[in-house]
């Protein structure tokens, strides 16, 4: 994911501590512990930049489900009876799954956290695993007009996250789609002044007007990310490159449920990209790279539809390629949560959050 460097080659990492520090072929170190990979690919380590982690204790319960059944059963009648030691061993759990599917970096997504023992809880089950995290603090859904509790922010930074070197924090707002105009230029603001990733969804319809009130408020700036898709995503998409926001979707969860359709190639003829996220393993696998495989696939299949519409015959090219679906894994994700200059790629000076993927599977 190296710009610089051929896409596959045979060559050494020289990791000191928690850094890469050369990669070259026959790098000499004597001192240094030897680790064999080979008949392995070496990978940056994913980033599964959107999950609600806390959800993987109903795994696949609403593989069925609607957008409205997910929204009455989940968030209607489960979150009430969530405790902070649910909490806690979701997270775990949920982290534990990442790291085994090869997840190095998470966008934890923690709108469930009604009091500070909840996201305390959450924080020490992303700690436990071990994962590095933003974790974006969220809450339950509440009044348009409730602003995001600034109070428990500022607890955090001082305390539960800054204890924790591989977590950070961020803000999942509720946005302008939830939210008043005044309560999301209020949030953004917040967020901005605190230096913070903020994160929110953008489901079906047109923009509310509160995205042109946090527009001509001038918040959209970096680290800002939301959550994108149908229409409304795609009319907030067209100045995403210019205003240093970062859109990330979710095509596995997407399409089923009904929330529209992924924007991935709306995004690429915008010259942007999408970072990626699993979303909910209440309804679908939460591994980021088989969100890949959906999105790469999903939008082959509408360029050749539309290629074989305007010009009667097939493709002879692929529209995009698996390497690009991997940057959206990858170093889009590393974008998306605000750690660009520390993971997604692997080159000198990176975080060394690497996974070994074995070649010889058979199911590879």
């Amino acid at each position: 994911m190296t710009p610089d460097r051929p896409d596959a080659e045979q060559a050494d990492v020289l990791v000191d501590g928690d850094r890469i520090a050369d990669i070259g072929e026959n790098i000499e170190a004597p001192d240094a512990e030897v680790v064999d990979f080979s008949g392995r690919i070496v990978i940056p380590g994913l980033v599964n930049a959107h999950l609600h982690t806390w959800q993987i204790a109903l795994h696949s319960v609403g593989a069925d489900w609607t957008l409205m059944e997910y929204l009455t059963h989940l968030h209607g009648e489960c979150v009430g009876h969530y405790t902070p030691a649910d909490m806690h061993i979701s997270n775990l759990a949920g982290v534990l799954n990442q790291l085994n599917c090869g997840t190095t970096t998470l966008g934890d997504w923690c709108h469930n956290a009604p009091s500070p023992e909840h996201a305390d809880a959450a924080v020490e089950g992303l700690a436990q695993a071990g994962i590095r995290a933003v974790f974006l603090h969220g809450t339950p859904y509440r009044s348009p007009d409730t602003p995001h509790p600034l109070a428990e922010i500022d607890r955090l930074l001082d305390g539960p996250v800054r204890e924790h070197g591989l977590l950070t924090l961020g803000m999942a707002l509720q946005g302008p789609q939830y939210s008043s105009a005044e309560t999301a230029v209020a949030d953004f603001r917040a967020g901005a002044e605190r230096g913070l990733v903020v994160s929110m969804h953008q489901s079906g319809g047109e923009p509310s007007p509160g995205w042109e009130a946090v527009r001509n408020a001038g918040l959209f700036q970096p680290p800002d990310q939301r959550r994108a898709r149908s229409r409304a995503a795609r009319r907030l998409a067209e100045d995403a490159p210019r205003s240093g926001r970062h859109l990330h979707h979710h095509p596995g969860e997407r399409t089923g449920p009904g929330h529209g359709t992924p924007i991935t190639g709306s995004l690429l003829r915008l010259d942007a990209a999408p970072s990626l996220g699993a979303d909910i393993d209440t309804a679908v696998p939460g591994t980021v790279l088989t969100t890949a495989r959906i999105a790469l696939a999903h939008q082959r299949s509408l360029d050749h539809a539309h290629h074989r519409q305007t010009t009667g015959t097939y493709a002879n090219t692929p529209s995009l390629t698996s390497k690009q679906a991997l940057a959206w894994a990858t170093v889009e994700g590393a974008k998306a949560l605000g750690l660009a200059d520390k993971v997604g790629r692997i080159e000198a000076g990176m975080q060394a959050d690497l996974v070994a993927v074995d070649a010889r599977a058979l199911n590879l």
